[in-house]
């Protein structure tokens, strides 16, 4: 890979006047318009993003669910053909390799799609861990991906592509033909928003790019209205919220992707974090007025404060809310919603509030297709 990678769509990126910038070793969009308009764009009505910078893996064979049962959190046999779950890739020590979601196609055949920065290390991760009868494939070269978010997103797809989308559930997947193309169309999201992520040949992207463009309805969003938007559903992001340095146990939510009935991968780690009265969990927070916190900037127990409790991991203006929130990892007596804290950024005390997650809770992603 050289040292700055573009995706097939960067040419389209340049033509309609995106702002690039470097992200995980790749060149992608941060804006078009404006962070804001397409963030309300998004939440209001549909955009389109470039995610073609992720990694796929494909993983077949009779032991390949089994494999995948030692390597993930999630439980794998509980997937049911056509749906797929979110968890994390563990190393001995239970740091997180990654945070991915798992699609199941039949008995004996998987797909993992995981984070661009961390492809090339989780591949030779999973590899050194299968049987010798599981065949893993990296397939992220061919394989384009572009998420179509918000809740008009069926009926403008619908009317570019010229076709009748199949009814999807939450988390569920299905492979499809659109015009001759085989693609898989899939509805996690990322945004909170109702959605598709389609995955396609890398070779045709660009024409379905320009189709799903040309009636006007879908328009482009890049990284920093996708940051936001992740950020108002208590979202994680690798690199923040994730590490190598810390476990899951302490993400928000995270217990609900991580299955102790079963034998994983730096369990023991998992284990012994959960116990731990005094560990480090991430909380949301709101803050009084626009101005931010910054990643890394340090959590006191209150103004004036000495005693550090914590660090903030992702902090930005929610433009849904009208109010700066941020994300951060606490001590686990500072992380019940209500407690007031204090940030320290730029040379100021921020107030902070810990509240529930998600701190955007009118999202539709979980609504149904009527799109």
């Amino acid at each position: 890979m050289p040292e700055t990678a573009r995706t097939p769509l960067y040419d389209e990126h340049v033509r309609l006047g995106a702002r690039m910038v470097p992200f995980a070793g790749w060149e992608m969009p941060l804006l078009y318009r404006g962070i804001i308009p397409e963030h309300v764009h998004t939440r209001t009505k549909v955009s389109v993003f470039d995610i073609c910078h992720m990694g796929e893996f494909d993983l077949s064979g009779p032991d390949a669910e089994a494999d995948l049962e030692r390597l993930l959190t999630q439980s794998v046999r509980a997937i049911a053909p056509g749906a797929c779950a979110y968890g994390y890739l563990l190393d001995d020590s239970g740091g997180v390799l990654d945070d991915l979601i798992c699609y199941r196609f039949s008995s004996d055949k998987f797909w993992l799609v995981v984070n661009a920065s961390t492809a090339p290390g989780d591949a030779a991760w999973i590899r050194s861990h299968l049987s010798p009868g599981t065949v893993f494939k990296d397939i992220s070269a061919g394989t384009a991906k572009l998420d179509i978010q918000g809740p008009q997103a069926r009926a403008a797809v619908e009317e570019a592509l010229g076709l009748r989308l199949p009814d999807l559930a939450y988390f569920h997947f299905q492979p499809l033909a659109i015009s001759g193309v085989e693609c898989i169309l899939s509805r996690t999201g990322y945004t909170g928003e109702f959605g598709y992520e389609l995955y396609l040949p890398s070779a045709k992207v660009q024409e379905y790019w320009r189709k799903l463009l040309a009636p006007g309805k879908i328009l482009p969003a890049g990284l920093g209205a996708r940051d936001t938007l992740r950020v108002e559903m208590g979202f994680s992001l690798y690199g923040h919220e994730l590490s190598r340095a810390m476990t899951p146990a302490g993400a928000a939510r995270g217990k609900k992707f991580i299955d102790l009935e079963k034998s994983f991968i730096g369990k023991e780690a998992v284990l012994k974090v959960l116990g731990d009265e005094n560990a480090m969990e991430l909380a949301g927070f709101r803050l009084e007025g626009r101005m931010a916190a910054r990643p890394e900037d340090a959590i006191y127990e209150g103004p004036g404060s000495a005693r550090k409790v914590g660090a903030v991991t992702s902090g930005l203006f929610a433009p849904s809310l009208n109010v700066a929130v941020a994300l951060g990892y606490v001590g686990r007596p500072f992380a019940a919603p209500g407690r007031k804290l204090c940030v320290k950024s730029r040379g100021k005390d921020l107030a902070l509030e810990v509240v529930k997650l998600p701190f955007y809770k009118d999202g539709t992603a979980r609504g149904k297709n009527s799109g």
